[in-house]
Parts: C-alpha cells; structure tokens; sequence
C-alpha cells in the first residue's frame, strides 16, 4: 500500500514537473517538433517515466533531469531565433523535393524518402495526379509543403473578382444545450436576447447542439436530430 501511495505520489510530482516545462518550452504540436524537439521530447518523457515508476530512483534527481532538459530545450530556441545560422544547424533547412514538375531523386534519397512516401503525401494533401505539383519541399520537421502548377490552382475570389465580407473568428454561444454567458458578455449581448432567438426558431435549448455568432452579427444554430444522430443548421 505504502508502495502503490508512493507511485501515486511521483506520477502526480512528474506529471506537475512536465506541465510545468512544457508551458516554459511553448506550444509546439508534434506535427511541428524539429529532430531535437523529438530527441528532448523523449528524453524528458523517459525521465519522467523512471521517477514515476522507478522506486529506487530519487524524486530530486528525476527532477532535476526534466527541468534541464527543458531549460537546454528552451535555450535552443531562444538562440534559433536569434541566428539563422545555428537555426540551419540545429533544426535544418527545408528540403526540395519536387522542382519545376520534375521529381528530385537524390533529394528523396538524402531526406530518406521514398517515391512511395512521396505518392502518399500527396494524396493526403490532395494531389491524386503527381504532374499537378510544380514544387514540393519537405520542412525541417519532417512535414511536406506542396505548391500546385498555374493551371491546377484553384482560382480565389480574387481572381474571379468576387466581393466578400470578413467574418472574423466565430464565438460559441452555446455548447451542447449550455448558454456560455462569458461569451454572451464578449459579443455585448444578454442572455434573454439568445433565449428570445432560440424560440423564433422553434427550438428547444437542450436540443441545441452548438450556437454561434460571427463579427457581422449573424447566428448560426446546429440543432441535434435525436432520431438520426444528424445535424441540421439553422441560420
């Protein structure tokens, strides 16, 4: 019992001590970590682990560790920011792969990737037709970043000369049949006036699955059809 308290005890320490150095580190989602973010990522992982579990192990030293790692972690970054060239060493330069149409073959070889690789991510991007991609780069953290031929780019409502409106960030106003009153008061409206334009549309509250409203004003409800597990919107 004394045992199972103490290991209760080092997951909550090792799980406070990486909140903590993962918020002074920054916001970095996998997808974008470098080769180094990986390898201190591990690292302080693994020490984590061995202070949870590790009974022999002291709480100071695993401690200790993470917050090193995480000091070194936040260091490199400070320093990658200030100087392109040590950012090129430490985190590496984004690799061409695709030029002018024509596929790099020794680029795919440094960067271990093969035509398969290649194929793949540019389906997922949504390049069915490789001849389609004029340029394709992958960046230092591994991701691939396509650029499609003139002719396979879809036209903007730029080019089309199509006048728009900017809607700005959309605010939730109700989430899963809950007013969020916060968010009432950030757009300058009350809580009558949602009730009121929830019974105009001749709904119930608890069937709302989520509400939102745009910087022009405009509502925008998503009601729950119970029978079906679909949803309908409701301008």
């Amino acid at each position: 019992m004394i045992d199972i308290l103490d290991v209760i005890m080092r997951c909550l320490v090792s799980l406070l001590t990486l909140f903590l150095v993962t918020k002074m580190i920054g916001k970095k989602q996998v997808s974008q970590f470098s080769l180094f973010d990986y390898v201190i990522g591990i690292s302080i992982g693994n020490f984590a682990a061995e202070m949870a579990i590790n009974l022999d192990s002291s709480y100071l030293h695993g401690t200790v560790a993470v917050i090193v790692f995480g000091i070194v972690a936040y260091l490199v970054s400070y320093i990658t920011m200030k100087s392109i060239k040590i950012r090129k060493y430490i985190i590496g330069d984004p690799n061409v792969l695709i030029k002018d149409g024509k596929i790099l073959y020794n680029s795919l070889k440094k960067s271990k990737f093969d035509i398969n690789d290649l194929l793949e991510e540019a389906r997922i991007n949504g390049y069915f037709d490789i001849s389609d991609i004029d340029y394709a780069l992958m960046e230092a953290n591994g991701k691939i970043s396509f650029l499609p031929k003139p002719e396979s780019q879809s036209p903007t409502n730029k080019d089309l000369k199509i006048k728009t409106v900017k809607k700005g960030l959309c605010i939730n106003l109700i989430v899963d049949g809950q007013i969020i009153e916060g968010a009432l008061k950030d757009v300058k409206k009350t809580k009558n006036w949602i009730i009121n334009e929830i019974k105009k549309r001749k709904i119930k509250l608890k069937d709302i699955m989520l509400a939102t409203i745009d910087l022009n004003g405009n509502l925008i409800v998503y009601e729950k059809n119970v029978n079906d597990n679909t949803y309908t919107v409701l301008n």
